[in-house]
């Protein structure tokens, strides 16, 4: 039975920062159907003059992602880029040894960012640290972003492109903390050749920004002692360090997965202390900023069980891997992690939603079919679409419950934004049994304006298992959210037992 509970709560303007739209990012990596039968299907009727599904590149448009990381993702450990550039028909087959599937390269360099300018997104290219090295990154970099005559550029030019591509934010690998990734390596092997390719890598151009590989989750084993060891070696060359995290409900413990933001909270928390740490050791005043540039719920629990099986000997091309289908429980968690993401945005200044296309993904495809939205695409097009130029916090003090893992856990959370046309808020009501009234003082924020409510969204469903599905893609959507009310600077809002919104005043 759905009991009533009250909270309140207030903004502070003066603790006010600037965003920076890289938080929305996304990430494509050749992996299962992502790239092909997702985003490039060439015999599909949607298909454009490159192969691209126009329904998709819509429904990218539509969710709002500014960077996209590229190519992998554990992909890139293994990848030679060489292999995606020139004549399609005369690009090699390549085993996939990361995701046991054939790379048939026909989506490289030059395919992918002619996508992106269809999606309106920038590039953020990741180099393999894992197989390859400072060299292999160098001719990459030459390739991307020089403009005078070298090889290189000659290449690129007879591929089609003689302008270059301006790749401004590049990783230095991917997860080379994790048993699992090609070419896994310590903190201080890894640490020193980072340090090396980025040293090399400003020689070409100095005001490039260079992501540093973190830890790939907070529960690994040498989580904290990584991100000292590699920073202390990469301190002076790099801008960001990167930070990976996936949630699931376990054991059906619904409860306890409402409460994953607050993981997200702490392994920023943390890693942020080490960077400064570091700083501290080196008497310098830089800072560090965090890269969460894989984020997302992910049943890794039921992949391991069910997918990634074939035969050794079998190695197909574009299988379906990781096609996890969202619940409207999971899109009040992707909810709530955006609203982490963005109380945290003095330091986190780049974030990818991981992944975008069939593959862990908001957006789904069928081959030959139709396109359709999962329930984690709301929350994250319509923070994307209404989050304001600046992040302002917001104090909330509401019921609580109990986690196995982090004690008492506030069931309202909450963060603002502004901008000079009005007022953003974005709400999450954690409780599996409380609907919770909310009272949210905005009168210092407002400055005198007389705002009204001009969008109110709620994400909820009586059945918080729904999901949107090739059957029924329209199951589950936001709908207008009742009641919600601004009265002297007091904004009002109803919120339901596992429920996500978004309110605009303007």
């Amino acid at each position: 039975m759905t009991r009533l509970a009250a909270a309140s709560g207030s903004v502070d303007p003066s603790a006010a920062v600037v965003l920076d739209r890289r938080l929305f990012g996304g990430f494509v990596e050749h992996l299962g159907r992502h790239v092909y039968d997702g985003i490039f299907e060439p015999g599909h009727p949607a298909a454009d003059a490159e192969g691209f599904r126009s329904d998709v590149v819509d429904l990218v448009r539509e969710l709002g992602v500014s960077t996209i990381r590229y190519p992998g993702g554990n992909f890139v450990s293994g990848y030679r880029w060489e292999d995606g550039v020139g004549p399609r028909e005369e690009r090699p087959r390549r085993l996939d040894l990361a995701w046991h599937s054939t790379e048939t390269n026909e989506v490289g360099l030059h395919e992918f960012t002619s996508w992106l300018e269809k999606v309106g997104s920038e590039l953020m290219l990741a180099v393999n640290l894992g197989t390859r090295g400072t060299a292999e990154a160098l001719d990459l970099l030459e390739y991307a972003n020089a403009s005078v005559d070298t090889a290189r550029t000659r290449e690129r030019a007879g591929n089609g492109r003689a302008e270059p591509f301006g790749v401004r934010m590049w990783c230095l690998g991917n997860e080379m903390d994790g048993w699992w990734q090609l070419g896994a390596r310590s903190a201080t092997d890894y640490g020193k050749l980072a340090a090396r390719t980025a040293t090399a890598m400003r020689r070409f151009d100095p005001e490039l920004e260079l992501v540093v590989c973190g830890s790939s989750g907070r529960s690994m084993p040498t989580f904290g002692a990584w991100e000292r060891e590699v920073l202390t070696h990469t301190f002076d060359e790099v801008d960001f360090i990167s930070c990976h995290a996936y949630y699931e409900q376990k054991d059906g413990d619904a409860q306890e997965f409402l409460a994953s933001a607050v993981d997200m909270h702490l392994f920023i928390e943390e890693v942020v202390r080490i960077a400064d740490e570091v700083a501290a050791a080196k008497g310098s005043d830089k800072r560090i900023m965090l890269s969460f540039d894989e984020w997302n719920v992910w049943y890794q629990s039921r992949w391991n069980a069910v997918e990634g099986t074939q035969p050794l000997d079998e190695w197909p091309v574009a299988p379906r891997l990781l096609e996890d289908v969202y619940t409207v429980r999971d899109a009040v968690v992707v909810g709530d992690l955006l609203i982490t993401l963005l109380q945290h945005a003095d330091r986190v200044r780049s974030a990818s939603l991981a992944q975008l296309v069939n593959v862990i993904a908001p957006i789904m495809t069928e081959p030959g079919g139709p396109a359709w939205r999962q329930t984690t695409f709301f929350p994250f097009s319509l923070t994307s679409r209404l989050a304001g130029a600046r992040v302002v916090p917001v104090a909330v003090e509401a019921p609580t419950f109990e986690s196995g893992r982090f004690g008492a856990v506030a069931a309202v959370n909450a963060v603002a934004t502004v901008d000079d046309a009005g007022i953003s808020v974005f709400v999450v009501n954690r409780s599996v049994t409380d609907a919770i009234d909310l009272r949210l003082d905005l009168d210092s924020l407002l400055g005198g304006r007389a705002l009204a409510v001009t969008e109110a969204h709620l994400l909820h469903d009586d059945d918080a298992d729904a999901a949107n599905t090739l059957a029924d893609p329209g199951r589950v959507a936001p709908r207008e959210l009742d009641g919600v009310r601004v009265d002297e600077g007091v904004l009002t809002i109803a919120l339901p037992a596992v429920s996500w919104a978004a309110v605009r005043l303007g």
